[in-house]
């Protein structure tokens, strides 16, 4: 694990007309203050890669499809060890990524797959890092 990313399990509640899927409360392990909620869209075999917030903290919810998540600390990360972590129904949780950790991430379902970030601050784009994605040797293959 990468110091100060999070996995958090998350409630799902069975009901006749659909599922209530829990995403965040204030009282929740990760929570650092909210500004700022999107949706993301990623198609089946799309590769979103790589960014670095540097202040913004990051709760990311995949209510809708399957994602791979892969986080890289360039400042403490011997060898460069990645972190990976799918995301879907079937593994619903919330992944919290502190600032300055590289986040990439992949669509894994036909159909597409909805991402959910609730940010502790708006998005500026003076407060990130973008690489593309060949500058972090990763094989998205796997």
């Amino acid at each position: 694990m990468i110091k100060g990313v999070l996995v958090t399990p998350l409630n799902v509640i069975s009901t006749p007309g659909g599922d209530v899927m829990h995403a965040m409360k204030e009282s929740s392990i990760g929570y650092a203050g909210f500004s700022e909620a999107y949706f993301s869209q990623v198609n089946n075999g799309a590769i979103k890669a790589w960014k670095r917030h540097k202040e913004m903290t990051l709760n990311l919810v995949v209510p809708v499809g399957k994602i791979r998540f892969v986080l890289f600390d360039d400042r403490n990360t011997p060898n460069n060890q990645f972190q990976e972590l799918i995301i879907s129904t079937d593994n619903y949780c919330r992944l919290t990524v502190p600032p300055m950790i590289w986040v990439g991430f992949q669509g894994l379902l036909d159909g597409g797959s909805m991402l959910l970030n609730i940010a502790n601050i708006e998005h500026s784009p003076h407060e990130v890092d973008k690489k593309n994605i060949e500058q972090i040797e990763f094989n998205w293959n796997n």
